[in-house]
């Protein structure tokens, strides 16, 4: 409730006023520890790599073992967390559902039902006091926007400010699957990263090429993927281009050249003036594989009542004269 209030008093302008924080526990100190190694171990493990390379080059076998994994992985949070979990932008068969969260929890971006908390909690408090990871939230002068773009893409998980998963994510905690999941999160991460080292040891046949393929598709993979998917939270709220219209303070962008990469998701201010439906680049140029996929789901029985854009979507656009003035776009789609 203060957080709302807080919130509704918000002029777009000014920093967000910190929150008064519990004091740091024994758990969440563990909990910041970890997250520190999965940012900074997936760096370690690209210089060791590149170093590795040098004279030698990369091998073809480990190319193709990371960009299956990182296609896995990365549908497993786009159109698995996301698309189906978080905004049930369409209804799919339980084996596909859990097939998609663990795919998406290899991805080391958190256990299922916290991304999902995260998720909806951002789109409650959008670039407002509330959103955990705003690149607004030190205001809107160069110094605040840096900082805040850093905030955006990291260092919002060294905040104190946890999110409530009995508040934004309580189907999930009573769904008994989704919980199987979500405990099983470290386990998938080992998973995630024994995987490669097999294959590149069952390939290669000796420890050299187990290694190599546990550094480029084991935690390089693992390092892109991370900052792809971060760089939605902060490229694609600061840069780009906003032609539909959003919430008030919503300044979620579209940005073309992270389109690939992030399967779909990049196609950020479609997705936030219609977060339920199944296709964030709504336009026929706009590459948006993860809906190809879904798509595909949908012809094989796999997915039922998928949310595709309707023939209103390309009315609900905002006059060139908002779209310089995000800020103060006009009241949106419901969330």
């Amino acid at each position: 409730m203060t957080t709302t209030r807080t919130a509704d008093r918000y002029t777009g302008v000014e920093p967000f006023p910190e929150i008064v924080a519990d004091s740091w526990t024994g758990r969440r100190r563990l909990q910041l520890f970890l997250t520190g190694l999965i940012v900074v171990v997936p760096f370690a493990g690209l210089a060791v790599a590149v170093w590795l390379m040098w004279g030698h080059g990369i091998g073809l076998t480990d190319v193709l073992l990371a960009a299956v994994l990182y296609i896995v992985t990365g549908f497993g949070v786009a159109v698995g967390f996301h698309r189906l979990i978080t905004h049930r932008s369409f209804t799919s068969n339980p084996w596909l559902r859990v097939t998609l969260a663990v795919a998406g929890s290899m991805s080391f971006e958190g256990n299922v039902i916290h991304w999902v908390a995260v998720h909806r909690r951002h789109h409650a408090f959008t670039d407002r006091p509330g959103d955990p990871h705003s690149p607004y939230r030190y205001g809107t002068g160069l110094y605040g926007q840096l900082r805040g773009l850093a905030h955006a893409h990291l260092g919002w998980f060294f905040r104190n400010d946890p999110t409530s998963a009995d508040r934004y994510a309580p189907d999930l905690l009573a769904d008994r699957a989704m919980v199987r999941v979500a405990k099983a999160f470290p386990a998938l991460c080992v998973v995630s990263l024994t995987l490669p080292f097999l294959a590149g040891w069952a390939i290669g046949g000796n420890l050299r090429a187990a290694m190599t393929a546990f550094l480029w598709a084991g935690l390089v993979r693992v390092l892109l993927l991370q900052h792809v998917t971060w760089s939605i939270n902060s490229l694609c709220h600061m840069v780009g281009s906003r032609p539909h219209r959003t919430r008030r303070f919503d300044r979620s962008t579209d940005l073309w050249w992270l389109a690939l990469p992030s399967f779909g998701e990049s196609w950020h201010n479609g997705h936030h003036s219609d977060p339920t439906c199944a296709r964030h680049g709504v336009r026929p140029h706009q590459v948006d594989v993860s809906a190809g996929l879904i798509r595909v789901f949908e012809r094989l029985g796999w997915a039922t009542g998928v949310h595709w854009p309707g023939r209103d979507h390309h009315d609900r656009q905002d006059p060139p004269r908002r779209r310089r003035q995000p800020d103060r776009a006009s009241e949106p789609a419901v969330h």
